[in-house]
């Protein structure tokens, strides 16, 4: 039970790290949320679409190793090769902030079909979210082993927190996550937390 735990545990902090990132897809979440316009809909999507995605990360990748126990090496190297850079462009934004934080500016969605429709196109047509939740968390899932499926429902677990909390929650967040130095704190977060796995999944290698 205690491994359990510890691999969703480690999983809720990885798929935390990978989606809070100021971006087209959490401004839009933002937005509908500020203007509670078709937000259950749209929060549904986001964290459906991540399951969706991190589950065939996780069986796919899980498979592959499975089937080829040498590929692990690799798996894991570029894996963390890929989660170091991403903790190097945090601190970098830590160290550089730009000037913006999320702005809940924009026109209206208009209806719930133009909402539902926009927030498919910015989640499935974004080649960055099958990198972060079908190879990263997948190729971070394929190392905890028998339970790389719990490590998975940790990650769509903090996917599911984090959209609830900017949909359902923006009147109040809103007001934070717009400031720019929110978002240096948010990105210290982030940059550690992918040192680290990256780190760990390369030297464990």
């Amino acid at each position: 039970m205690t491994h359990a735990l510890t691999a969703a545990a480690a999983g809720f902090g990885t798929g935390l790290s990978l989606i809070v990132a100021i971006g087209a897809q959490n401004a839009f979440v933002l937005r509908q949320g500020v203007r509670r316009d078709a937000v259950l809909a749209v929060v549904g999507i986001c964290a459906l679409s991540d399951a969706v995605l991190i589950a065939l990360g996780v069986g796919g990748v899980g498979a592959v190793v499975v089937a080829w126990p040498g590929v692990v090496r690799t798996v894991g190297m570029v894996g963390g090769l890929f989660l170091l850079c991403y903790g190097v462009l945090a601190a970098r934004r830590v160290l550089r902030p730009g000037a913006d934080g999320l702005s809940t500016e924009g026109e209206a969605a208009g209806s719930r079909r133009r909402a539902v429709l926009t927030c498919l196109a910015m989640t499935w047509l974004n080649p960055h979210v099958y990198l972060d939740t079908v190879f990263l968390v997948g190729s971070l899932a394929a190392d905890r082993g028998a339970l790389r499926w719990t490590f998975g429902l940790g990650a769509a677990l903090a996917s599911l927190c984090w959209f609830a909390a900017l949909g359902f929650g923006a009147r109040l967040l809103g007001r934070f996550l717009t400031r720019p130095a929110a978002w240096r704190v948010l990105d210290g977060l982030v940059a550690v937390t992918m040192l680290v796995l990256g780190a760990t999944l390369m030297a464990g290698s």
